[in-house]
């Protein structure tokens, strides 16, 4: 339908025309209520935004000292936060004469690895970044 008669069927029902689909060859438009249009369209970006998982990245703090009391305590926080879905960074902060005993950090993080992989799997494995070795683990996906 040519525009002209569009627009002027569109005035002649008291309703708008609006463009839909812009890019489409041909341009598609409907004749409705433009207000209706716009509050339809707000509800399905909302209802889109509330099916949305958001992922957090929570983060485990260890030192190459760490006690098996303290690191079995936190390896439970990251198994619950990745029984929730979210990733978990695990760092290890190194204070001046540790950066000599890297392996001990290394340690840490591969006895976390594999007392968390019935429920994770590692997305960054360990590496050193300034003063800090850190890995990710995301949580495995299931069917």
């Amino acid at each position: 339908m040519d525009v002209r008669d569009a627009v002027q069927k569109a005035r002649e029902m008291g309703v708008d025309l609006v463009e839909i689909a812009p890019n489409a060859k041909p341009p598609v438009c409907r004749i409705i209520d433009y207000g209706k249009f716009l509050y339809e369209e707000k509800k399905k970006t909302a209802e889109a935004k509330k099916k949305q998982v958001t992922v957090e990245v929570k983060e485990l703090k260890f030192r190459p000292g760490t006690d098996e009391h303290d690191y079995s305590y936190r390896m439970k926080h990251a198994r619950e936060w990745l029984g929730e879905g979210d990733k978990v960074r695990a760092a290890i902060a190194f204070r001046g004469r540790e950066m000599t005993h890297r392996e001990l950090g290394a340690k840490i993080l591969k006895k976390l690895t594999e007392d968390l992989a019935d429920i994770a799997d590692v997305e960054v494995f360990p590496k050193m970044e300034g003063y800090q070795m850190f890995t990710i683990l995301v949580p495995k996906k299931t069917k």
